[in-house]
């Protein structure tokens, strides 16, 4: 079961806002085992929507198409995949019940284009949202046989999600026919280039292009180091937790002590992990940074134990006067173990 995400509106392409429902629902079919292979962003161009649907329907089996299902005349989503479907769009006589009686029931008006909502393609199925929202879900067959479907959704995150879990995710994994969970583990690394990592790993990624039962992905993240992410597809959580673990295992002896943590363990952690099993306490000095070491420190549980506190020494007379650093050059290797030295010393 391949599935594509195509996001609607042309907010998105100006950066206005940006597209958090696409990686809700990412995140969403990895977790139901559904493949999902391509996602695009489309404005609210009828042309362009239908143009993406065309491609997206002939190269996947299911296709999430998120926004455009509002009220206005920008909402043009449910034109396009009628004329995906080759059909009419229809109105439908509970979907616009449902849609008065929200207005009646909260004594305002309806204005009269509301019930452009209740507009589906012929052969779709409505899908009431759960929340209250005006805008159906939509499941939409494709094909002369049906097989392929396209999912229309709300793009108000709410009402996207309450739909997804309530009929999207049970009717992706009904048509799939094979239940399948895809799970990752990230490896956080220290020390090494992205390229360095890959150069690496290299005979083993080879190994795994051919047995085919584990990817994985680099993540550069600044000072959060190289994460190596391992991504695996099982027909059971048991299974899934077990290759993780076996190739989290293979990864630790090829790479050694670059790995620091897994998954959120962030290097503020790791580093009081050692110093507790140590029996050592820190104290730092900043300069450059203004504190984001420290505040970094603190943010994790149990620090009062083995943190002493910090210097701020941004001012190089604040260097020299409060951390004993020589007067002369306060950018240098020289300046910077004195200030080390000198923090250490006032701070126990």
């Amino acid at each position: 079961m391949r599935c594509e995400i195509v996001a609607v509106g042309t907010e998105l392409l100006l950066g206005q806002i940006v597209d958090t429902n696409s990686a809700w629902l990412g995140e969403q079919l990895a977790l139901a085992g559904i493949d999902h292979t391509h996602s695009q962003v489309v404005g609210d161009n009828l042309g362009r929507i239908v143009e993406a649907l065309t491609l997206a329907v002939e190269r996947s089996d299911a296709v999430i198409v998120c926004g455009g299902l509002g009220p206005t005349q920008d909402d043009i989503t449910r034109e396009a995949i009628a004329q995906v479907m080759g059909v009419r769009l229809v109105q439908d006589d509970d979907v616009a019940d449902r849609i008065l009686e929200m207005f009646a029931s909260r004594g305002r008006r309806m204005p009269a284009n509301n019930l452009r909502q209740a507009m589906v393609p012929e052969g779709a199925v409505a899908i009431a949202d759960p929340q209250p929202g005006t805008a159906p879900g939509l499941i939409c067959p494709v094909g002369p046989d049906g097989r392929k479907v396209i999912y229309a959704l709300p793009g108000v995150p709410y009402e996207m999600k309450a739909i997804v879990a309530g009929a999207v995710l049970p009717d992706l994994q009904r048509r799939s026919g094979e239940p399948a969970i895809i799970r990752s583990r990230t490896l956080r690394t220290w020390g090494e280039s992205e390229s360095g990592l890959a150069e690496r790993l290299a005979d083993h990624v080879a190994e795994l292009d051919v047995s085919g039962r584990v990817t994985l992905a680099y993540l550069a993240s600044g000072i959060e180091g190289i994460k190596v992410r391992i991504t695996v597809k099982a027909g059971s959580e048991a299974e899934a937790q077990r290759l993780l673990g076996e190739e989290e295992a293979v990864l630790r002896e090829l790479l050694g002590s670059l790995v620091f943590g897994v998954d959120d363990m962030a290097m503020e952690h790791a580093v009081a992990e050692l110093l507790v099993e140590r029996g050592h306490t820190l104290a730092v000095a900043e300069s450059l940074t203004g504190g984001l070491v420290a505040a970094r420190l603190v943010n994790v549980p149990g620090a009062s134990g083995w943190f002493r506190g910090g210097v701020v020494a941004y001012a190089s007379d604040v260097k020299y006067d409060l951390l004993d650093v020589p007067e002369g050059p306060v950018v240098s290797e020289e300046a910077a173990a004195a200030m080390a030295t000198g923090v250490r010393a006032r701070l126990g």
